[in-house]
């Protein structure tokens, strides 16, 4: 056997690429800081705008480079709302500009900019406001479980597309692997996850639009099918193939948009942007 059609290069190729591919999900989406760097009169300042917060506790933005004199303060008003913005002034921790934004129910959202100032230039970091949403805290014992099998559901399907491709024999075993981390990473423990953070097990369809949700619910049924043909016969290879890309495209759609959002003017929790 060639050493790239060997089972051990396959699993290192597979791991190589689902690292990557988690990668890309803790990079994107709408729930990743915003962060940059600014100049301000021949001083680079940098800054770290949050996008997500447990409801806990306030969510502390922070502005590193501070020089004396430099003030800050930030701008913010409840997401979606008729509200005006209101102002907090930042303080001077340890050469670090902090501000607290306050903290919001569950799926609550704040709108907010930064602005900074040496006294003669102010300076707004970010160039639209930053939307911030809050969760309820959710137990390590259901958060990581979850992280760790939603992993190795992408791993499996990668090894399995990979596997089908190559008209190999082991494809309907690690078809069935792939499914079994889906059905209790994604369908089980996801809506716990969800229940915790936004109070309710599923937002998707038919109950709503939550991108996460629907997007698992179609790598989900598309793992059942490949399943159930390989299981008529082991050379409906092509259906595992299908559902392996099927699963990465899902990947490749960033976390958490359309995800909870609470209604302040109701008090409910919807589906956002």
């Amino acid at each position: 056997m060639t050493w790239y059609k060997k089972s051990s290069f396959l699993w290192i190729i597979s791991i190589l690429f689902t690292l990557f591919i988690a990668y890309y999900q803790r990079t994107t989406g709408p729930t990743y800081p915003v962060s940059g760097k600014a100049t301000i009169n021949g001083k680079v300042i940098r800054f770290r705008l949050l996008t997500s917060c447990t409801s806990d506790k306030p969510a502390e933005i922070m502005v590193k480079g501070n020089t004396p004199g430099m003030v800050g303060r930030i701008r913010y008003k409840k997401f979606n709302t008729g509200e005006d913005f209101q102002e907090i002034n930042m303080r001077v921790e340890n050469n670090v500009l902090k501000g607290e934004l306050p903290p919001q129910p569950p799926a609550g959202k704040l709108a907010y900019s930064v602005m900074v100032s040496d006294g003669k230039q102010e300076l707004q970091l970010n160039e639209k406001p930053v939307v911030i949403r809050f969760k309820g805290s959710v137990p390590a014992y259901v958060l990581i479980p979850h992280v760790i099998l939603m992993f190795l559901a992408m791993l499996f399907s990668t090894r399995t597309g990979i596997e089908a491709f190559l008209k190999r024999d082991k494809t309907g075993s690690y078809t069935s692997f792939t499914l079994i981390f889906l059905l209790i990473g994604g369908m089980f423990l996801g809506p716990v996850v969800q229940k915790y953070a936004f109070g309710a097990y599923w937002t998707g369809w038919p109950f709503g639009r939550d991108l996460t949700d629907n997007k698992t619910l179609v790598a989900f049924v598309a793992w059942i099918i490949a399943y159930i043909r390989l299981r008529k016969d082991n050379s409906n290879r092509g259906w595992a193939v299908a559902a392996s890309l099927i699963l990465l495209l899902v990947y490749l759609i960033p976390h958490s948009m359309f995800g909870s959002e609470l209604d302040y003017s109701t008090g409910e929790i919807g589906t956002g942007k």
